[in-house]
């Protein structure tokens, strides 16, 4: 079967790192053939350029650039793909009219969120509403987004996201990472963190808040803030200059494992009044290397994180909560290191990447009607 995966860009993100992971399984399969149309011409994961697989560069000059249709029909008459996967909601709209014309299967990759306020005035969600209903499969990453979008049962299925756990393993000594960002030679610091884009979607805010208090109150404790995007420099001005020292900011960096094995609870923070998680690849990295994770509960969120099995779900902006279980987490080693391998077991049951692969590909397979092909 031949398959054209269809990207707006090929970014440092949760959906991008997917698609790596699943070309990268996907060459296991000998009747899959693939190739990859992009619209941004940076690729963050180089690996996808060692695939040796065609790429094709659609460069989008503006947002909504009217060639890339012809560009795309173009590309799609030649290659002749039984199936066009597109993993946006943007790279969705451009492939209808050659979906219309040349008759390949859509598969509507675009359900990686929940909806904090589904309406029209949401060009996201706008979209979504236009083309899910053409695409001939849907795919989420999480039940609660497909619900959101209003996917159709029949047509639509959860995939959860994938991880390759040979990314988490000879990692080299976490007290290491420590020494570069707190100059301390110190093991015994606990060290929370949150591996999130500055961006509004996530309440950095409500973190920063309680790192002022914590690191304040208990001499131990550290934050190591991972991350880059529009609201990096001004968060950084909300820590005193007393505290910099301790509520470190690493910026945009590319050995997330290395941080987050040197860290002792991982964080997500959702800011629920604008957005909705899918799955979220950091809860998933976290778990894969027995991180108990705190999260802020809604959407996809509640399907990987269990509250006191692999850690803890808190209210949007519930500062107090978050101090309570960073506090807990700190006194209790035995709590963490519990809650750390059940999030490691579910990560090994539910979140591995062959599972994911094989589940893609049978879908495919169900979509051109053909079986057992691998």
């Amino acid at each position: 079967m031949r398959i054209l995966f269809f990207i707006d860009r090929m970014a440092a993100g949760g959906k991008e790192r997917r698609l790596t992971e699943l070309m990268k399984m996907l060459r296991k399969f000998s009747t899959v053939d693939f190739q990859l149309a992009v619209m941004d011409p940076d690729i963050h994961y180089k690996e996808v350029l060692e695939l040796g697989i065609p790429v094709h560069f659609l460069i989008r000059k503006t947002k909504k650039d009217l060639s890339i249709f012809k560009k795309f029909y173009t590309l799609c008459k030649s290659y002749k793909p039984d199936i066009v996967h597109c993993w946006d909601s943007m790279t969705a709209v451009y492939s209808y009219p050659s979906w219309k014309l040349l008759g390949f299967k859509l598969v509507n990759g675009m359900v990686v969120d929940t909806p904090a306020n589904p309406s029209y005035l949401n060009k996201h969600y706008a979209r979504a509403r236009l083309t899910i209903p053409i695409s001939d499969r849907v795919i989420g990453n999480s039940k609660a987004g497909l619900k959101a979008y209003g996917a159709k049962e029949h047509k639509s299925q959860c995939i959860y996201n994938g991880m390759d756990l040979n990314r988490f393993i000879n990692l080299g000594n976490p007290d290491d990472v420590r020494r570069e960002f707190f100059l301390e030679n110190n093991s015994n610091l606990f060290v929370v963190g949150m591996v999130a884009a500055f961006e509004d979607r996530k309440d950095y805010p409500t973190l920063i808040k309680a790192a002022i208090t914590l690191v304040n109150e208990y001499p131990d404790i550290r934050f190591l803030l991972v991350g880059g995007g529009a609201n990096l420099e001004n968060m950084k001005l909300t820590v005193p200059e007393n505290m910099r020292n301790k509520i470190r900011f690493t910026g945009k960096r590319d050995d997330i494992e290395h941080l987050v094995n040197s860290l002792d609870v991982g964080v997500l923070l959702t800011n629920a009044a604008v957005h909705g998680e899918g799955i979220s690849n950091s809860i998933i990295e976290y778990m894969a290397l027995s991180k108990p994770v705190i999260a802020t509960t809604g959407g996809g969120t509640n399907e990987v994180v269990f509250d006191n099995v692999n850690g803890y779900l808190i209210k949007a902006n519930d500062f107090h909560a978050l101090k309570e279980k960073i506090i807990l987490l700190r006194n209790n080693p035995e709590l963490r290191v519990r809650l750390g391998r059940q999030g490691r077991k579910l990560v090994e049951e539910r979140f591995e990447i062959s599972g994911m692969a094989r589940q893609y590909v049978s879908m495919y397979e169900t979509l051109l009607g053909k079986k057992n092909s691998k």
